[in-house]
Order: C-alpha cells, then sequence, then structure tokens
C-alpha cells in the first residue's frame, strides 16, 4: 500500500499556471487596446504638398472664368476639395512673397522686399525658421524643386532653409541675357542641383514637366515616411515657354498652352499620390505669389476684374486662387469666403503635424478649422497690404479695405504689351486712397469714404498699431519688431 500523497502544487503546474494567466492577461489587454484603437483612429501625420506658382492671375482657372482653355484638374481639385475666394499673397512681388509663405511673416518684418537679382548680397536669414524647417525637425523628408528667389548666394539656397534637396533656378526665369528690355544685363540662368550648377541658360521649355518628375520622383521615394514637397513652377512668369505636348493646344495663345501645361502637372502630382494610396494623407496646397504681370499683354494673365494687377496692393496685385485637398479631412467642393494668406500656411502646417511654431515672431494664423470646413470661425480677422520696401498702402478687416493715399505702380491708361514685348506701367502714379466695400464692390471702384467714419477709424486704428510694430515709410515709422535680412558672407 502506497501512503496518500498531499497534494502539493509542482514547480511544473505552478509554471503552467503562470503561464495560462499570463495569456489571460495578454487577451484581455489586447482587447482593450483594439476597442480602444476602433474608437479612437491612429492619426497619421500628413504629408504636405505646395505648388507655388509665379504670377497666375485670380481669374486663370476655368472656375473662376478662363477663356480659350481649360484647366481640368484644378477644377477636380476644387470639386473634391476647396477653393478659398479671398486668399492673399504675402506681398505682390516674387522675393516678399516667397518670403511670406516660407517664414509665416509679412516679409517686411524679415527685412525683405522687392525681387533679388543675381547682384543682391542679402538673402533670408537663416535664423528665420521655414515650413522645411520645421517640419525636417519632426523627420520629414523635404524637397524644393522650381523657382527659389530667397537669396541666390550658396548661403541662402533651399538647404541651408531646412530641404534635403533641391532642383531648379535660384531666381526669375527673365532675369537671364534675354530679357526684353535689359538685354545682357543679367547673366547666363543657372540651373542648380542642391548648390551646384548644372546647367546655364537651360531650356526652358523643358521647366514644368522636369519640375513635376522631380516631384514625382520625390514622392515615391518617400512614400513611406512623412515628406514636405515645394513646386515653385517659375511659370506662368514671363519669358513664357511650353513643351511640345502643349505648344498650340489652346485658344488663347500661348499664355493658354503654359496654363495648361501647369494644370497638367496638378494631375501628375494628384494621380501619383493616388496611385500609392497617399490621398488621405496628404494635404495639397496650390497658389499663385501674386496676381498677373499686365503690361505684358497676352502672355499675361487676368485678374478676373480685380483692380490692377502684379506689383500693386489693389486686389488684383494680391487676391490670388488657391485649392487645397486633403481627401477624407477637407469636405469636397466647398467654398471658403473666410479672409487667409499665405502667411497662414505655416501655424497651419505646424498644428497639423505637430511641428513646433518658429521661435522668432511671426504673423500668420492657424486656419486648420477653416480646412474642415468651420466657416463660423474668422482665424484672421485683419490683412495688411504692405509694398516697395515698407509701405502700408491698405488695410482689410471684414468685407472693408482703407487705402491710404501713395505713389504707386498702375496699368491702367496705358497699353499693354505683345508676344513677350512689354508695354508701360507707370510705377510713380499717385493714389488718393479710399475706403471700399469689398463685398459689393471688388473691384475698388466706388470710394465710400466719409460715408462710414466709424469703419474709417477702425480700420486707421488697425493701422496705427501696425506702424509701431513693423513701421510704415509712408508716415515716416521705423517700426519696433523688423528683423535684418540675411547679408552675404564677407
Amino acid at each position: 500500500m502506497y501512503a496518500h500523497k498531499p497534494n502539493v502544487p509542482t514547480n511544473n503546474s505552478i509554471m503552467i499556471e503562470m503561464m495560462k494567466s499570463t495569456q489571460r492577461l495578454f487577451c484581455s489587454l489586447f482587447l482593450l487596446v483594439l476597442v480602444t484603437v476602433q474608437a479612437f483612429p491612429q492619426q497619421q501625420t500628413p504629408n504636405v504638398v505646395l505648388v507655388y506658382f509665379d504670377d497666375l492671375g485670380y481669374g486663370d482657372l476655368g472656375i473662376t472664368g478662363a477663356v480659350g482653355y481649360q484647366t481640368p484638374n484644378m477644377d477636380q481639385m476644387a470639386r473634391e476639395g476647396m477653393f478659398f475666394s479671398h486668399y492673399y499673397s504675402p506681398q505682390a512681388v516674387c522675393t516678399a512673397s516667397r518670403a511670406g509663405v516660407m517664414t509665416g511673416a509679412y516679409p517686411n518684418r524679415l527685412g525683405l522686399s522687392g525681387a533679388l537679382d543675381h547682384r543682391a548680397q542679402i538673402g533670408l536669414h537663416l535664423d528665420e525658421e521655414t515650413i522645411a524647417d520645421i517640419l525636417k525637425a519632426n523627420g520629414y523628408a523635404t524637397a524644393a524643386f522650381g523657382k527659389w528667389h530667397l537669396g541666390h548666394l550658396p548661403q541662402f539656397l533651399p538647404r541651408k532653409q531646412g530641404f534635403d534637396e533641391f532642383y531648379g533656378i535660384p531666381y526669375s526665369n527673365d532675369m537671364w541675357p534675354n530679357h526684353p528690355t535689359n538685354k545682357n544685363y543679367y547673366p547666363e540662368l543657372p540651373l542648380i542641383e542642391n548648390e551646384t550648377v548644372v546647367e546655364r541658360n537651360p531650356d526652358q521649355r523643358q521647366f514644368t514637366t522636369t519640375f513635376t518628375e522631380k516631384s514625382l520622383d520625390f514622392i515615391d521615394r518617400n512614400k513611406s515616411n512623412p515628406f514636405f514637397l515645394y513646386l515653385a513652377h517659375p511659370m506662368p512668369h514671363v519669358p513664357l515657354f511650353v513643351s511640345d505636348k502643349f505648344a498650340g493646344k489652346s485658344g488663347q495663345g500661348l499664355y493658354g498652352d503654359v496654363i495648361m501645361e501647369l494644370d497638367w502637372s496638378i494631375g501628375q502630382i494628384r494621380a501619383k499620390l493616388k496611385e500609392l494610396g497617399l490621398e488621405e494623407n496628404t494635404l495639397v496646397i496650390v497658389t499663385s505669389d501674386n496676381g498677373p504681370w499686365l503690361n505684358y499683354g497676352n502672355h499675361a494673365g487676368s485678374t478676373g476684374g480685380l483692380r490692377e494687377g502684379k506689383g500693386t496692393s489693389f486686389e488684383g496685385g494680391q487676391r490670388v486662387p488657391a485649392l487645397m485637398s486633403w481627401k477624407g479631412t477637407i469636405p469636397a467642393g466647398t467654398v471658403c469666403n473666410n479672409l487667409a494668406s499665405s502667411i497662414d500656411l505655416l501655424p497651419t502646417i505646424a498644428a497639423l503635424t505637430g511641428a513646433s511654431l518658429p521661435s522668432k515672431q511671426i504673423d500668420g494664423v492657424d486656419i486648420s478649422e477653416l480646412l474642415r470646413g468651420d466657416f463660423s470661425k474668422y482665424p484672421r480677422e485683419s490683412f495688411l497690404y504692405y509694398y516697395r520696401r515698407n509701405s502700408l498702402e491698405a488695410v482689410r478687416k471684414g468685407d472693408w479695405k482703407l487705402v491710404f493715399p501713395h505713389p504707386g505702380r498702375t496699368y491702367e491708361g496705358f497699353s499693354p504689351g505683345k508676344d513677350g514685348q512689354p508695354g508701360v506701367a507707370y510705377e510713380n502714379h499717385f493714389f488718393e486712397g479710399g475706403l471700399y466695400d469689398l463685398r459689393r464692390d471688388p473691384g475698388e471702384r466706388y470710394n465710400m469714404r466719409g460715408y462710414y467714419p466709424e469703419i474709417e477709424a477702425e480700420l486707421f486704428e488697425i493701422a496705427v498699431t501696425a506702424r509701431e510694430d513693423l513701421g510704415d515709410d509712408l508716415t515716416n515709422s521705423p517700426g519696433k519688431n523688423r528683423r535684418e535680412p540675411g547679408r552675404a558672407a564677407e
């Protein structure tokens, strides 16, 4: 007879029980995580594609009344995304506008104005933080293709400003020996890859195609990680060039051909995002640096009836078309009539990606609520129209715009040019100023000064604050918070 053995757990049974308990705990945790993920879907960090046209007018798209050609890809982008009807360039000229879009600050705050050329010894200061800087710090791949125009010297080129790669031209495409009014003043136009000049006076007929193909390759190479693509097309700035694909295709001559090819570029970018399954994780922004250069006649675009054009602080100079799409986030087929500007892109992108805002003062506001379709919000209430070196020529709040007396460019009353040759644009016309209701009078033709003194006083106070902050050459106000541009190394 064997003695009764007590029911004492062995080491093996203890281990088995512990494993079962661990499995039960793991299953419970897994179910909890699964439920949590389903209840709160993980938000991917969105890619950002910013396409910046040069001199594209408010009326140059099919949806804004273009005649003689079609823009089916941009029109489709509007149907699938959002069109901004009251969207403003930071300033109505090349360098200044690009400084604003890259930094989220009024360009005169940064000490930049006008259009820098090959003699310039200044550029965007390296202490300024660009969209590329803040996104690169968050692990984004960054690239700039096309026109830069924030300093042509090596210390100012895109790879010093947060971009991993650059392929393009350092300034406007008319800054070459064949300039129509300054023959042989400019050197040969350099085409630059990163910091190396790879060609001089390149075939500009290939610009739109080449910069588009570079962009598509960049997207392909970075489809598995977040990226920021800045595609700054040199067109439709004069001189106009188009590839054989679109030559003679429009009913609006060379200008229409160029716009059709630029529209093709937008279609290629959006098709690539769709092919890679990135539509729901990519914010695409398409806009212009300023309005059309009207004295180039049939080689210039349309303001859609807005007053004046490039180089002026009237609506035709600074109100530009703007399209944004992001499938599943931006409601399809919407029109935003709220005030917005390209200086708002940096803080908006920062909010959407979790990036940190620049340490220095900026002027843009976060308009992400508008992108989601909440038009009850007015993140931007006012806008300052600066031009020349630092002249505050107008202010806007709500529907009202107060224009101050100032000397400036006018195209009115002068004959435009033809086929690439400019007509006259008078640079020192004196504008008496006025008060305009942009809801009823977007063409700024009917001066309401004296009819609404309370509105005029409110707008004037905005100008007083701006002059204290940013200064104003028209009133000899230096401003307290302007910064110096970058200067060439000794």
